[in-house]
């Protein structure tokens, strides 16, 4: 853990939870640049890291309450802001339901289709999510976002090879990750199969 920085100690954490609001505050402040930290390494971009983690910190204020273990604090942010950053890489995939030209794809889809889709872009999305930051920006920057490569090459400082060689890994990563989770769902319940 940083030491400049240490998380709220547990007797501070109760008080907060018991409602006093100057401790509520505190933990809160102390939490901040523990959470931004964890945002920072999670999120595509600073501005989404920023955002998830004012997101997972207004979540701290409003429900620290429902916190059980006083000694939890740090996992319970990780997890807030994780699936903060998950939602907006779940918010950032393009939506083909709309693109496609075939008259069939205009019929509402199925309530087994809906959380099938549902599912495959949490998939999906987790999977983007585990890739090492400077994989995960290129990725989302370049194929979702769909900025140009130059573009996403000049924003985060690299060469246009640079981002080209980045980008390949982050698809090469994602691709095998993909592959992996599918080969999970695949094997057989118990039994022979």
């Amino acid at each position: 853990m940083n030491q400049r920085f240490p998380w709220p100690d547990e007797r501070l954490i109760k008080a907060a939870q018991d409602g006093d609001v100057t401790s509520l505050i505190t933990v809160v402040a102390t939490s901040q640049p523990h959470v931004r930290r964890f945002a920072l390494s999670l999120c595509a971009s600073p501005q989404d890291a920023e955002d998830a983690a004012q997101e997972a910190l207004i979540i701290l204020y409003r429900k620290i309450g429902t916190l059980r273990a006083t000694g939890a604090l740090a996992s319970w942010m990780f997890r807030i802001v994780r699936n903060e950053c998950l939602r907006q890489v779940r918010l950032l995939v393009p939506r083909s339901d709309d693109a496609s030209a075939e008259p069939e794809a205009s019929a509402e889809p199925s309530a087994e289709d809906a959380v099938l889709r549902r599912l495959e872009v949490e998939r999906i999305a987790a999977a983007v999510c585990a890739l090492p930051r400077d994989q995960r920006q290129v990725l989302i920057m370049r194929d979702v976002q769909g900025l140009p490569g130059k573009t996403v090459a000049h924003s985060l400082g690299l060469s246009n090879a640079a981002m080209k060689s980045r980008l390949h890994r982050a698809r090469a990563a994602l691709r095998h990750s993909l592959k992996a989770t599918d080969r999970s769902v695949d094997q057989p319940i118990g039994g022979d199969a």
